[in-house]
Protein backbone atom coordinates (compact mmCIF):
# COMPACT_ATOMS: atom_id res chain seq x y z
CA UNK A 1 0.00 0.00 0.00
CA UNK A 2 1.32 3.49 -0.94
CA UNK A 3 0.82 7.36 0.20
CA UNK A 4 -0.42 9.67 -1.50
CA UNK A 5 1.85 12.95 -1.83
CA UNK A 6 -0.59 15.72 0.46
CA UNK A 7 -1.45 17.97 3.03
CA UNK A 8 -2.26 17.30 6.71
CA UNK A 9 -5.82 16.64 7.31
CA UNK A 10 -8.08 19.08 8.32
CA UNK A 11 -8.11 20.04 12.29
CA UNK A 12 -11.16 19.05 12.48
CA UNK A 13 -10.86 15.21 11.52
CA UNK A 14 -7.35 15.46 13.56
CA UNK A 15 -8.54 12.85 15.93
CA UNK A 16 -9.11 10.23 13.03
CA UNK A 17 -5.82 10.43 11.69
CA UNK A 18 -2.14 8.00 13.26
CA UNK A 19 1.09 10.25 12.42
CA UNK A 20 4.17 8.02 12.00
CA UNK A 21 7.83 9.54 10.59
CA UNK A 22 8.60 8.89 6.96
CA UNK A 23 11.21 7.30 6.57
CA UNK A 24 14.57 7.42 3.80
CA UNK A 25 14.89 4.14 3.14
CA UNK A 26 14.09 1.10 1.01
CA UNK A 27 10.11 -0.07 1.25
CA UNK A 28 10.49 -3.93 2.12
CA UNK A 29 7.79 -6.86 2.65
CA UNK A 30 8.62 -9.24 5.24
CA UNK A 31 7.77 -12.82 5.47
CA UNK A 32 8.14 -14.55 8.38
CA UNK A 33 7.87 -18.86 7.50
CA UNK A 34 7.24 -19.97 11.40
CA UNK A 35 10.18 -22.37 10.89
CA UNK A 36 13.17 -19.45 11.27
CA UNK A 37 13.55 -18.42 7.72
CA UNK A 38 13.11 -14.80 6.74
CA UNK A 39 12.75 -13.25 2.55
CA UNK A 40 12.73 -9.58 2.22
CA UNK A 41 11.39 -8.13 -0.58
CA UNK A 42 11.05 -5.00 -2.41
CA UNK A 43 8.53 -2.91 -3.83
CA UNK A 44 9.02 -4.46 -7.31
CA UNK A 45 9.03 -8.24 -5.77
CA UNK A 46 12.68 -8.81 -5.86
CA UNK A 47 13.84 -11.20 -3.27
CA UNK A 48 16.63 -8.71 -1.20
CA UNK A 49 17.61 -10.78 1.33
CA UNK A 50 20.99 -11.42 0.41
CA UNK A 51 21.67 -8.12 0.34
CA UNK A 52 20.74 -7.34 4.57
CA UNK A 53 22.18 -10.95 6.14
CA UNK A 54 21.86 -9.08 9.95
CA UNK A 55 18.14 -9.32 9.53
CA UNK A 56 18.12 -12.99 9.83
CA UNK A 57 17.87 -13.64 12.83
CA UNK A 58 14.23 -11.29 13.00
CA UNK A 59 13.22 -15.06 11.43
CA UNK A 60 12.92 -16.55 14.63
CA UNK A 61 11.57 -13.99 16.77
CA UNK A 62 7.83 -15.41 16.47
CA UNK A 63 8.73 -18.84 17.46
CA UNK A 64 6.39 -21.08 15.01
CA UNK A 65 3.94 -18.28 13.98
CA UNK A 66 4.54 -17.21 10.94
CA UNK A 67 3.66 -13.45 9.54
CA UNK A 68 3.79 -11.20 6.80
CA UNK A 69 5.14 -7.40 7.68
CA UNK A 70 5.35 -3.80 6.38
CA UNK A 71 8.69 -1.72 7.00
CA UNK A 72 11.56 -0.07 5.43
CA UNK A 73 15.08 -0.61 5.73
CA UNK A 74 17.31 2.05 6.75
CA UNK A 75 21.38 3.29 7.12
CA UNK A 76 21.34 5.35 10.02
CA UNK A 77 24.13 8.09 10.31
CA UNK A 78 26.39 9.27 12.80
CA UNK A 79 23.48 11.31 14.24
CA UNK A 80 20.80 8.37 14.03
CA UNK A 81 19.34 9.35 11.21
CA UNK A 82 18.18 8.05 7.80
CA UNK A 83 20.78 8.35 4.88
CA UNK A 84 19.59 7.39 1.88
CA UNK A 85 23.14 7.48 0.27
CA UNK A 86 24.40 5.02 2.93
CA UNK A 87 22.36 2.79 2.02
CA UNK A 88 22.53 2.67 -1.72
CA UNK A 89 25.92 0.99 -0.56
CA UNK A 90 23.65 -2.13 0.19
CA UNK A 91 21.01 -2.58 -2.14
CA UNK A 92 23.05 -3.88 -5.06
CA UNK A 93 24.59 -6.36 -2.82
CA UNK A 94 21.85 -8.91 -3.73
CA UNK A 95 24.19 -10.98 -5.37
CA UNK A 96 27.50 -10.52 -2.97
CA UNK A 97 26.76 -12.14 0.03
CA UNK A 98 30.57 -12.13 1.00
CA UNK A 99 30.55 -7.97 0.31
CA UNK A 100 26.93 -7.59 2.36
CA UNK A 101 27.83 -9.81 5.52
CA UNK A 102 31.61 -7.72 5.48
CA UNK A 103 29.12 -4.18 5.80
CA UNK A 104 26.92 -6.09 7.82
CA UNK A 105 29.70 -6.25 10.30
CA UNK A 106 30.81 -2.59 10.16
CA UNK A 107 27.33 -0.78 8.99
CA UNK A 108 24.54 -2.55 9.84
CA UNK A 109 21.24 -1.63 8.31
CA UNK A 110 18.12 -1.11 10.47
CA UNK A 111 14.42 -2.66 9.66
CA UNK A 112 11.63 -0.19 10.92
CA UNK A 113 7.97 -1.72 11.01
CA UNK A 114 4.83 -0.34 10.68
CA UNK A 115 2.40 -2.83 9.79
CA UNK A 116 1.07 -6.43 9.78
CA UNK A 117 -0.43 -7.58 6.69
CA UNK A 118 -0.90 -11.56 7.55
CA UNK A 119 -0.39 -13.42 10.97
CA UNK A 120 -0.65 -16.83 11.71
CA UNK A 121 -3.32 -18.51 9.72
CA UNK A 122 -4.98 -14.92 9.32
CA UNK A 123 -5.16 -12.34 6.83
CA UNK A 124 -5.29 -8.59 8.59
CA UNK A 125 -5.78 -6.58 5.43
CA UNK A 126 -9.43 -6.34 5.44
CA UNK A 127 -8.81 -4.91 9.48
CA UNK A 128 -8.71 -1.42 10.40
CA UNK A 129 -5.11 0.48 10.73
CA UNK A 130 -5.86 0.86 14.12
CA UNK A 131 -6.94 -2.72 14.96
CA UNK A 132 -3.46 -3.93 12.64
CA UNK A 133 -1.58 -1.50 14.65
CA UNK A 134 -2.14 -2.65 17.87
CA UNK A 135 -1.48 -6.42 16.80
CA UNK A 136 1.87 -5.42 15.56
CA UNK A 137 3.06 -3.74 18.86
CA UNK A 138 1.63 -6.72 20.67
CA UNK A 139 4.22 -8.83 18.58
CA UNK A 140 6.96 -6.65 20.35
CA UNK A 141 9.48 -6.79 17.58
CA UNK A 142 12.02 -5.12 19.04
CA UNK A 143 15.91 -6.74 18.14
CA UNK A 144 19.67 -5.52 17.56
CA UNK A 145 18.46 -4.34 14.05
CA UNK A 146 15.22 -4.14 14.09
CA UNK A 147 12.37 -1.69 15.83
CA UNK A 148 8.48 -0.74 15.74
CA UNK A 149 8.47 3.02 16.22
CA UNK A 150 5.54 4.36 17.84
CA UNK A 151 2.55 6.16 16.10
CA UNK A 152 0.56 9.32 16.99
CA UNK A 153 -3.45 9.47 16.98
CA UNK A 154 -4.42 13.18 16.61
CA UNK A 155 -1.54 15.75 16.99
CA UNK A 156 -0.58 16.03 13.36
CA UNK A 157 0.57 19.49 13.35
CA UNK A 158 2.99 19.10 16.39
CA UNK A 159 3.90 15.70 14.97
CA UNK A 160 5.17 17.35 11.69
CA UNK A 161 6.91 20.42 13.42
CA UNK A 162 8.81 17.35 15.01
CA UNK A 163 9.93 15.96 12.01
CA UNK A 164 11.11 19.55 10.99
CA UNK A 165 12.95 20.27 14.04
CA UNK A 166 14.66 17.32 13.88
CA UNK A 167 15.82 16.91 10.73
CA UNK A 168 13.48 13.74 9.61
CA UNK A 169 12.45 13.55 5.90
CA UNK A 170 8.68 14.12 6.80
CA UNK A 171 5.35 12.53 8.06
CA UNK A 172 3.21 9.97 6.54
CA UNK A 173 -0.46 10.22 7.87
CA UNK A 174 -2.91 7.03 7.88
CA UNK A 175 -6.44 6.67 8.65
CA UNK A 176 -7.39 5.11 11.99
CA UNK A 177 -10.49 3.27 9.38
CA UNK A 178 -8.52 2.27 6.26
CA UNK A 179 -7.80 -1.22 5.18
CA UNK A 180 -4.65 -2.38 4.12
CA UNK A 181 -4.93 -2.20 -0.15
CA UNK A 182 -1.73 -3.93 -1.70
CA UNK A 183 -0.26 -1.70 -4.37
CA UNK A 184 -2.71 0.61 -4.16
CA UNK A 185 -1.89 4.27 -4.02
CA UNK A 186 -4.60 5.47 -1.42
CA UNK A 187 -5.97 8.68 0.06
CA UNK A 188 -6.23 6.79 2.95
CA UNK A 189 -2.05 7.32 3.71
CA UNK A 190 -0.95 10.71 3.52
CA UNK A 191 2.81 11.54 2.68
CA UNK A 192 4.34 15.08 3.65
CA UNK A 193 7.87 16.20 2.38
CA UNK A 194 9.78 18.52 4.65
CA UNK A 195 11.17 20.80 1.90
CA UNK A 196 14.06 22.87 2.39
CA UNK A 197 15.20 26.37 0.77
CA UNK A 198 18.35 27.54 -0.50
CA UNK A 199 19.75 30.40 -2.32
CA UNK A 200 21.99 29.38 -4.76
CA UNK A 201 24.12 30.62 -7.84
CA UNK A 202 23.72 29.80 -11.20
CA UNK A 203 27.05 28.70 -12.76
CA UNK A 204 26.13 26.42 -16.08
CA UNK A 205 23.11 25.05 -17.67
CA UNK A 206 22.29 22.03 -19.84
CA UNK A 207 20.05 22.11 -23.24
CA UNK A 208 16.80 20.85 -23.20
CA UNK A 209 15.71 18.15 -25.78
CA UNK A 210 12.23 17.51 -27.59
CA UNK A 211 9.90 20.45 -26.68
CA UNK A 212 12.37 22.39 -24.43
CA UNK A 213 14.96 22.51 -27.90
CA UNK A 214 17.08 26.09 -27.71
CA UNK A 215 16.07 26.22 -23.91
CA UNK A 216 17.78 25.13 -20.52
CA UNK A 217 16.41 21.60 -19.56
CA UNK A 218 18.38 22.42 -16.64
CA UNK A 219 20.61 24.66 -14.63
CA UNK A 220 23.55 23.31 -13.01
CA UNK A 221 23.93 25.43 -9.35
CA UNK A 222 26.67 26.42 -6.42
CA UNK A 223 27.40 28.07 -3.22
CA UNK A 224 30.43 29.84 -2.20
CA UNK A 225 32.61 27.16 -0.01
CA UNK A 226 36.27 28.11 1.23
CA UNK A 227 37.69 27.07 -2.08
CA UNK A 228 35.32 29.32 -3.95
CA UNK A 229 31.90 28.37 -5.82
CA UNK A 230 30.79 24.37 -4.97
CA UNK A 231 28.81 22.95 -7.61
CA UNK A 232 25.31 21.46 -5.40
CA UNK A 233 23.50 19.99 -7.91
CA UNK A 234 21.12 20.32 -11.46
CA UNK A 235 17.91 21.92 -11.12
CA UNK A 236 15.71 20.14 -13.93
CA UNK A 237 11.99 21.82 -12.12
CA UNK A 238 10.17 24.24 -11.31
CA UNK A 239 9.65 26.86 -13.84
CA UNK A 240 6.78 27.63 -16.61
CA UNK A 241 7.36 28.47 -20.06
CA UNK A 242 7.72 31.90 -20.06
CA UNK A 243 9.98 31.74 -17.11
CA UNK A 244 12.02 29.04 -18.82
CA UNK A 245 12.20 31.49 -22.17
CA UNK A 246 13.48 34.43 -19.49
CA UNK A 247 16.14 31.97 -18.49
CA UNK A 248 17.28 30.99 -21.57
CA UNK A 249 17.92 35.38 -22.44
CA UNK A 250 19.69 35.93 -19.17
CA UNK A 251 22.04 32.63 -19.72
CA UNK A 252 23.18 33.49 -22.87
CA UNK A 253 23.90 37.14 -21.59
CA UNK A 254 26.05 35.57 -19.32
CA UNK A 255 27.64 33.40 -20.93
CA UNK A 256 31.71 31.87 -20.66
CA UNK A 257 34.20 29.92 -21.84
CA UNK A 258 35.37 29.06 -18.04
CA UNK A 259 33.98 26.20 -15.68
CA UNK A 260 32.96 28.78 -12.11
CA UNK A 261 33.07 25.27 -10.28
CA UNK A 262 35.56 23.90 -8.43
CA UNK A 263 35.96 21.85 -8.46
CA UNK A 264 34.91 21.17 -11.87
CA UNK A 265 31.67 18.83 -12.01
CA UNK A 266 31.23 16.00 -14.31
CA UNK A 267 28.24 17.25 -16.65
CA UNK A 268 28.85 16.72 -20.29
CA UNK A 269 27.33 19.12 -23.08
CA UNK A 270 26.93 21.79 -20.37
CA UNK A 271 27.18 25.15 -21.42
CA UNK A 272 28.96 28.11 -18.63
CA UNK A 273 28.06 31.26 -17.37
CA UNK A 274 29.71 34.06 -14.80
CA UNK A 275 28.22 32.97 -11.93
CA UNK A 276 25.66 36.53 -11.58
CA UNK A 277 22.56 35.15 -11.36
CA UNK A 278 20.95 33.83 -7.73
CA UNK A 279 18.03 31.74 -7.33
CA UNK A 280 16.14 29.81 -4.67
CA UNK A 281 15.50 26.71 -4.82
CA UNK A 282 13.72 23.93 -2.87
CA UNK A 283 14.85 20.73 -1.70
CA UNK A 284 14.83 17.83 0.85
CA UNK A 285 17.72 17.00 1.96
CA UNK A 286 21.38 17.24 1.14
CA UNK A 287 24.37 13.95 0.33
CA UNK A 288 26.60 13.43 2.15
CA UNK A 289 28.77 14.98 -0.56
CA UNK A 290 26.80 18.45 -0.17
CA UNK A 291 24.62 17.75 -3.32
CA UNK A 292 20.75 18.39 -3.52
CA UNK A 293 18.61 16.38 -2.99
CA UNK A 294 15.24 16.68 -5.22
CA UNK A 295 16.08 20.58 -6.26
CA UNK A 296 13.27 22.50 -7.84
CA UNK A 297 13.37 26.01 -9.05
CA UNK A 298 11.26 28.62 -6.89
CA UNK A 299 12.28 31.91 -8.21
CA UNK A 300 15.14 34.19 -9.33
CA UNK A 301 16.34 36.32 -6.78
CA UNK A 302 16.84 39.72 -8.62
CA UNK A 303 16.54 41.51 -4.90
CA UNK A 304 20.48 39.73 -4.05
CA UNK A 305 24.03 40.34 -5.30
CA UNK A 306 26.20 37.15 -5.40
CA UNK A 307 27.96 38.34 -3.13
CA UNK A 308 24.44 38.89 -0.38
CA UNK A 309 23.48 35.69 -1.01
CA UNK A 310 27.11 34.04 -0.57
CA UNK A 311 26.62 35.45 3.26
CA UNK A 312 23.73 33.20 4.49
CA UNK A 313 25.35 30.13 2.68
CA UNK A 314 26.61 27.22 4.65
CA UNK A 315 30.74 26.47 4.48
CA UNK A 316 29.95 23.29 2.47
CA UNK A 317 34.07 22.47 1.89
CA UNK A 318 34.72 19.68 3.98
Amino acid sequence: MLATPGRLPPAAHDARWAYETKQDGQRAVVYLAGDGSITLRARSGQDITGAYPELRPLGDALGATPAVLDGEVLALDEQGRADFQLLQARMGLVQAPGKAARLAATAPVHLVLFDVLHLGDRSLLPLPYLQRRSRLESLALEGPFWSTPGALVGHGREALEATRAHGLEGLVCKRLDSVYEPGVRSRAWIKIRNMRVADVLVGGWLPGKGRLSGLPGAVLVGQRSATGLRYVGGVGTGWSEAERVELASLLRAAATDVCPFHPVPQAAGAHWVVPRLVGEVRYSTRTRAGLLRQPSWLRLRPDLTPEESAADLPDISS
